[in-house]
């Protein structure tokens, strides 16, 4: 069964409020860093995983994301899916 590498990014719906992000950007302004409008914090998540296909992988993943991974009143989530390279690299094809 070919294995698959997955990222997952999740963020924070627009209109949730993020105070990390707040933080950050206050942190970085008080850096020197001008200009900062917004900055928003998520969340980056890498799988590995077995499947019958690549469509089949990304419903796994899609399911976890779903159900456990992203809070779907809070959160958004845009996950990638592609065959994996040689499992030492950890990466995409």
């Amino acid at each position: 069964m070919p294995s698959y590498y997955a990222r997952v990014f999740i963020t924070f719906k627009p209109e949730v409020l993020d105070p990390q992000g707040q933080a950050v950007r206050q942190a970085l302004q008080s850096h020197g860093y001008t200009g900062l409008e917004e900055v928003r914090v998520g969340k980056y998540i890498e799988l590995w995983l077995q499947a019958a296909s690549e469509e089949a992988a990304r419903r796994q993943v899609e399911g976890m994301c779903g159900r456990l991974l992203a809070n779907p009143v809070m959160e958004n989530y845009r996950a990638e899916v592609a065959l994996a390279s040689a499992p030492d690299t950890g990466g995409l094809a």
